[in-house]
C-alpha cells in the first residue's frame, strides 16, 4: 500500500454491512497522518447517494477517520459554529484511492452549544434485523457509540474548536497550492 501523505487527494465510500454502496464524497485532501487517524478537509464537493441523487456540500468539513474505532467525525464549520456528525462505522481501510468505511446507521449528532443526541435508532433496529448483524458487531456498535461519548466529554482534540479551525487553515492552504500548481 502506498503511504498515505498531506496533500493527497481521496474519495470516500460509505457502504451499508450488505457491501452496497450508500454514499460517495468526491473529495477528501489528507491533513494529517497519526498512528491511529487519518484528518481529511473539503469543501462544496459533491456527494452522490447510492440511488443517484447528488448534492455539493455546504460548508467546510474535517473528518477524522480512525484504523481502530467504530465510529467516524466530521467537523462542520458552519457560520453559528462547529457542529460535529458522528457516525457509527467500521474502522476505515484505504483501497485504490479511496477511504473506505462500512456504515451502522446510529450517529451522534453535537450542536455548537454543547448538546448533543444520538438519532437513527430505529434504522438501527431495522438493519441489525433485515442485514442480521451479528451479537459481536452489535456490542462493537454500541461500544463505539460509548467510546464517542466518552471522549467528547472528556473534551478529546477531535472536538476542539480551535484545532478544527487550524485544520480548515491548513486545507485551504493546501488548496491554493494545488489550484496554483494544477495538482
Amino acid at each position: 500500500m502506498k503511504k498515505i501523505c498531506i496533500g493527497d487527494k481521496f474519495q470516500i465510500q460509505c457502504y451499508k454491512h450488505n457491501g452496497n454502496v450508500h454514499r460517495c464524497w468526491q473529495e477528501a485532501i489528507i491533513l494529517d497522518v497519526t498512528k491511529d487517524y487519518i484528518v481529511c478537509g473539503n469543501n462544496k464537493t459533491l456527494v452522490t447517494r447510492s440511488e443517484g441523487v447528488t448534492w455539493r456540500t455546504k460548508e467546510p468539513a474535517i473528518m477524522y477517520f480512525f484504523k481502530n474505532e467504530w465510529f467516524n467525525i466530521i467537523s462542520q464549520l458552519k457560520p453559528d459554529g462547529i457542529y460535529y456528525y458522528c457516525n457509527i462505522a467500521s474502522p476505515y481501510i484505504i483501497e485504490e484511492d479511496t477511504i473506505k468505511y462500512i456504515d451502522y446507521d446510529l450517529d451522534l449528532r453535537i450542536f455548537p452549544t454543547g448538546e448533543y443526541k444520538i438519532l437513527d435508532r430505529m434504522e438501527y433496529k431495522y438493519h441489525k434485523k433485515i442485514m442480521g448483524y451479528s451479537d459481536e458487531l452489535d456490542v462493537a456498535i454500541k461500544n463505539g457509540l460509548d467510546d464517542l461519548i466518552k471522549l467528547y466529554n472528556e473534551k478529546a482534540p477531535y472536538f476542539d474548536p480551535d484545532k478544527n479551525n487550524e485544520y480548515h487553515k491548513k486545507y485551504d492552504q493546501i488548496k491554493q497550492y494545488n489550484e496554483k500548481h494544477n495538482f
